[in-house]
C-alpha cells in the first residue's frame, strides 16, 4: 500500500470515528434512565455485555423481559446511528458499529464487566 493511500486510509478511518462518536448522543436518549439502570446493572452482573460490532448481546441468557426491551431499544438506537455514520464516512453500518466499539465502547468497558470480541469469544475484562 503507497503512502498516500494508507494516509486517505487513516482520514477515513479517523473521519468515521469522529462521526461515530459525535452520534453517541443519539443513542443515548433513544433509552430511557430506567433502561440505561437495567443495562448498567445486568452489565455488572455479566448478563449483558458489548460486542465487538458494537451491539450489547447476552453473555447469560435473561428472562426479564424490561431488560431484553432495554437491550433491543438501545441496539436499534445504535443501528440507526450506525447507518448514518457509515453514509456520512462512505462505509458500511458494519463497519461503522465495529469502529464504535474498538474506539468509544472498548475502552468504557469496566474492570470485571465481559464483552464479546471479534472472534466471537465472551471475555471478562
Amino acid at each position: 500500500m503507497t503512502l498516500r493511500k494508507l494516509f486517505v486510509a487513516g482520514a477515513a478511518i479517523m473521519a468515521l470515528g469522529v462521526a461515530a462518536a459525535a452520534a453517541v448522543p443519539t443513542a443515548s436518549w433513544a433509552q430511557s434512565a430506567a433502561q440505561k439502570a437495567l443495562i448498567d446493572t445486568a452489565k455488572s452482573e455479566g448478563v449483558v455485555g458489548e460486542q465487538a460490532d458494537g451491539y450489547l448481546g447476552f453473555h447469560t441468557p435473561s428472562s426479564d423481559t424490561a431488560l431484553q426491551a432495554a437491550v433491543t431499544t438501545t441496539n436499534a438506537a445504535r443501528r440507526s446511528v450506525y447507518a448514518a455514520s457509515a453514509s456520512q464516512a462512505g462505509t458500511t453500518a458494519d463497519v461503522a458499529g465495529a469502529r464504535m466499539f474498538e474506539t468509544q465502547l472498548l475502552p468504557r468497558i469496566s474492570s470485571g464487566q465481559w464483552y464479546r470480541n471479534a472472534s466471537g469469544q465472551w471475555v471478562r475484562r
